[in-house]
Formats: structure tokens, C-alpha cells, sequence
């Protein structure tokens, strides 16, 4: 946009970069929240079914409970960094993107992990 004398409004001198405010959508700040409320969600999902094995359940019952426990831990404590780290982003307007690519597989692999420790102390049971 030129000015009265005809110069560029915003003019860049050459090697030197022109900071423009980065614009993030309200709905940005939402989705952080509205995603760590479903993480959350998630974890009580687990921590119910540790409570049920470990009210229920026999010797292996209380084993796997205390597995489940575990992974319910480490999912709510995955959930609470991941909000801050896009919070923090978001709050100092940095560019995205804010997604994190390996925690969602990493938590995979723990919840795998305590089902086939499940099943396989079921079973080895049943064998003796």
C-alpha cells in the first residue's frame, strides 16, 4: 500500500526480514483444551478398569491393575505436557504446527503392552 510520497507502507531492507504478527484463531485455544479434556477422558476410562481388576479381579487381577495404573499415569502426564507445550506456542503466537507425532504411537504401544502382560499372565496361569 503506497503512501502519499509514493513508497511502499512497509518497505524490507535488503537481508533484513519484516516481523508480521502472527493471527491464531480463538478456536485454536479451544482445540488445546477440548483435546486435553478428551486425553483425560481417557485416562479415567483406564483408571475405572484398573479399579475393576483390582476390586474384582484375583492375584493377576491386581497385577494388571497396577499395569493399567501405570499406563493411565503415564497417559495423563503425556496429556498435561502436550497442553502446555501447544499452550505455550500458542501464546507466543509461534507458527505451527502443534500436533505431536509420536506420543499418540508411543501410548499405543504402553496400552498393547499392559493387555498382552494381561493375557499373558491370564494364560500362563491356566497352564500351571
Amino acid at each position: 500500500m503506497p503512501t502519499s510520497s509514493g513508497q511502499p507502507l512497509l518497505q524490507a531492507i535488503a537481508g533484513k526480514r519484516i516481523a508480521l504478527p502472527v493471527r491464531v484463531e480463538p478456536k485454536v485455544f479451544f482445540a488445546n483444551e477440548r483435546t486435553f479434556l478428551s486425553w483425560l477422558n481417557f485416562t479415567v476410562l483406564l483408571g475405572s478398569l484398573a479399579v475393576g481388576l483390582l476390586n474384582f479381579g484375583d492375584r493377576i487381577g491386581r497385577i494388571s491393575a497396577g499395569v493399567f495404573t501405570f499406563v493411565s499415569m503415564v497417559v495423563m502426564v503425556y496429556a498435561l505436557v502436550t497442553f502446555h507445550w501447544r499452550a505455550d506456542r500458542i501464546r507466543k503466537r509461534l507458527p505451527g504446527p502443534y500436533d505431536d507425532r509420536f506420543g499418540p504411537t508411543v501410548l499405543c504401544v504402553f496400552i498393547l503392552a499392559a493387555i498382552l502382560i494381561n493375557f499373558g499372565l491370564r494364560f500362563s496361569d491356566k497352564m500351571a
